[in-house]
């Protein structure tokens, strides 16, 4: 994904609405590696606050994530890949701004996604660094 990505109104089939709740502790806790605790905290209440989706062409498979990696493997061969395949939806990616790109949480979705539709549009919750 990039910055540049278009962004649409148009939600995909595999997609929630809103994340999961569980979703945001996951990302705090992943965001506390890169900023600390405090700062970690701020963005996962900012991301909580946001309630605006932006929906962004994938273009390609993020890093990791080809054809060729047998992470890709394991994940088309598992109960839950194809439980989202069958109709079960994907929570909304959370997204911190700026260069590079946070992905706070759902890489693993991202990934998903594009194995599922590699033109899908990825909602995500996305804040700025600054919160």
């Amino acid at each position: 994904m990039s910055e540049r990505s278009a962004c649409t109104l148009v939600a995909s089939e595999h997609w929630k609405d809103d994340p999961e709740a569980e979703d945001f502790p996951a990302a705090e806790s992943y965001l506390s590696l890169l900023v600390g605790e405090e700062a970690a905290a701020k963005l996962a209440k900012a991301l909580r606050k946001e309630r605006s989706l932006k929906h962004y062409a994938g273009e390609g498979p993020p890093s990791g994530c080809g054809p060729a990696t047998a992470r890709v493997q394991r994940l088309r061969g598992s109960r839950r890949f194809q439980e989202v395949k069958q109709g079960d939806k994907l929570s909304p990616v959370l997204l911190v701004q700026g260069v590079p790109l946070w992905v706070a949480d759902g890489y693993h979705r991202i990934c998903a996604s594009y194995h599922l539709d590699e033109k899908t549009q990825v909602p995500c919750r996305v804040v700025a660094r600054t919160h």
